[in-house]
């Protein structure tokens, strides 16, 4: 009895969507004596400061950090009232509007807290991506007199100021009256962009200038989702070059990289970023990206730390840096409100044609649908719509498999009269095929087609802000994976919990496969038997979406359960097997003109019977 198994148009389906799968499968502390001599160095500060007093209790300036003077202290607070600021804690002052809540601490003039006052975690914390010392920011260098300083470790004096509505925050560390290191946040009402400036005067006597000034900013990634393990698949360091380019450092593993003329760096949380960018260009930037997730944790913290190392140039002695800060969701829509910046670049959209789908179709028509329907629903509808535009597609698959199916007693009358000899076999049916009008790669060409569409979706839905935190029926985040069960132990590649969408989605992949491969398809010899296609690739979504966005596992249920039906119609409805098979008869009546692939084709399997016939004598 004949084995069954599966043409070459049905094994080069498969591989498609095997590579398909594949390939969507695949970021100075001071020494003691440095101290002491920075310490000293404040104290003579204070000294100056003291021995100037007339002129520190002037409207000019900031008020000396050691505030020990009560009278002082309750000027200093209320004229952070008069602004409409945040009194400080000891040693810190916020800034903030409606979206984000910026604390900046005295000691290093740097933003120590920065935290989401619109969004929660997985587990209802506020997000936080600067928090209890996760982050760090300084500028290095060398004073005249060869001392290596960190303005992380400097006293910054605070002044709170308005400027056309906007919150100033002037913070300056002082080497004498007129002498001093400043930087300046400003923030507007509602944004999460705040411009920040570094800038120095009276310094080109205290650094030496020959001697680089090395900005220095770190910051390890806040764990904010259930699964680390997922969140952190979409951590990365990704950076805008001056040309516009786009580039990245691995997602996976560490990995540092040196570049030049960056406009931007963004730390990426996956939906939340930490962006730092340059009015100029940044001339040189050292990355680094070190992988801190190796496994599913629930304790894990965090997921990856990030590193940046920028030299800083000083123009006539002194020091001028205009930059501004992101702090803020990865939002399509947020982020392209600014659109001079290009930090909707940042987001993962995918690359090619492929990302182009996801930023300018998928991202835009989702928007408007959930706009005004529920967030699942529109999903639903998204998916009707896009199956719909597709159809015409899925029509061109049926008819060519059709076609196939018509052809498969002849095929089979061919295997059987040259059982013995393969290649003979080979030529006869490409010579069937030819003769009828049918291709064995028409069947291949739809899925081609639709390749843009299944990888534009797979990075539309775990990275669409929209969908985070959206629920759906047993969802609770359409962006993550849906549990109606936890195990008490871990399954290779599965998991540790059970998600249903993705079950449905495999049960529905796994009919739409019955109905068109295994019984409708001509089997060649050599070739795999098409059974054991059918239950792998079903067997091998249910594993891979187990821990993906159950937003695309509600997508392939639906969409699968689309295309079931519209092929049932056509095939009911719409093609007739006697029309096809009288179409086929008139083909092969009609001369063919070979092409230069068929005529290549057929001469190569000429010459390989020839050598064969010469073989065996």
């Amino acid at each position: 009895m004949e084995e069954k198994k599966i043409d070459i148009n049905s094994i080069i389906g498969f591989v498609l969507i095997f590579v398909i799968l594949i390939f969507m499968f695949y970021q100075n502390r001071p020494t003691p004596q440095e101290l002491e001599a920075q310490k000293a160095e404040q104290e003579q500060v204070e000294r100056s400061e003291d021995q100037s007093i007339s002129e520190e209790q002037s409207n000019d300036s900031a008020l000396p950090i050691n505030m020990q003077d009560s009278s002082v202290v309750a000027a200093y607070k209320s004229s952070l009232g008069a602004f409409g600021f945040t009194e400080p804690n000891d040693d810190t002052i916020k800034l903030e509007n409606e979206l984000v809540a910026l604390e900046i601490s005295n000691k290093g003039g740097q933003i120590v807290e920065a935290r989401m006052k619109q969004y929660h975690t997985y587990d209802s914390i506020p997000v936080y991506l600067v928090h209890e010392g996760n982050a760090s920011f300084g500028i290095n260098f060398t004073t005249t007199d060869n001392r290596v300083l960190n303005t992380r470790d400097l006293y910054f004096v605070p002044t709170l100021s308005e400027n056309n509505g906007n919150k100033v925050l002037s913070m300056k560390a002082k080497a004498g009256p007129d002498k001093f290191l400043e930087y300046r946040y400003e923030m507007k009402k509602d944004d999460y962009l705040v411009d920040f400036t570094v800038r120095s005067q009276g310094l080109n006597g205290v650094i030496n200038g020959s001697q680089p000034l090395k900005l220095d900013w770190k910051l390890k990634g806040i764990r904010h989702s259930k699964s680390v393990e997922y969140e952190n698949r979409y951590t990365r360091l990704t950076y805008s070059h001056d040309d516009g380019k786009i580039s990245k450092l691995s997602a996976g593993g560490d990995d540092e990289e040196t570049e030049q003329d960056v406009k931007w760096l963004s730390y990426r949380q996956h939906f939340f970023s930490s962006i730092l960018g340059t009015k100029d260009n940044f001339e040189t930037v050292d990355l680094t990206s070190k992988n801190l997730v190796e496994e599913e944790s629930k304790t894990e913290q965090f997921t990856k730390e990030y590193s940046s190392t920028i030299p800083l140039a000083m123009e006539g002695g002194e020091l001028s840096q205009n930059m501004y800060w992101y702090y803020g969701p990865t939002d399509a829509e947020v982020l392209g409100a600014y659109k001079e910046l290009g930090l909707a670049d940042s987001i993962p959209f995918g690359w090619g044609i492929f990302g182009w789908i996801n930023r300018y179709i998928f991202t835009p028509f989702y928007t408007f649908l959930s706009s005004f329907l529920p967030f699942g629903i529109a999903i639903v509808v998204m998916t009707i719509l896009v199956r719909l535009a597709m159809s015409p597609v899925t029509y061109k698959s049926y008819l060519s498999q059709a076609k196939m199916k018509v052809l498969k007693p002849e095929i089979t009358e061919l295997n059987e009269k040259y059982k013995d000899n393969a290649m003979k076999k080979q030529q006869e049916t490409m010579k069937l095929y030819g003769k009828a009008g049918v291709s064995p790669m028409s069947g291949c060409v739809p899925a081609f087609l639709q390749m843009p569409i299944f990888y534009a979706l797979f990075m539309f839905f775990p990275t669409s802000f929209a969908l985070r935190q959206k629920s759906f029926l047993w969802a609770d985040d359409l962006s993550s994976y849906d549990v109606v069960a936890e195990l008490p132990f871990n399954i290779p590649f599965y998991g540790d919990h059970v998600s249903l969408f993705p079950i449905l989605a495999s049960v529905a992949i796994f009919f739409y496969m019955m109905m068109t491969t295994g019984q409708n398809m001509p089997q060649q010899p050599g070739m795999p038997n098409m059974k054991f296609i059918m239950y792998l690739m079903p067997l091998m979504m249910l594993f891979f979406f187990n821990n993906y966005a159950s937003g695309l596992s509600l997508y392939y249920f639906i969409s699968n359960l689309i295309t079931i039906g519209i092929m049932l119609v056509i095939k009911n409805f719409i093609l007739d097997n006697d029309k096809i098979h009288a179409q086929i008869q008139e083909n092969k009546k009609k001369p063919k003109k070979e092409n230069k692939f068929q005529r290549k084709m057929r001469e190569m399997m000429e010459q390989a019977e020839q050598q064969k016939k010469v073989g065996r004598k």
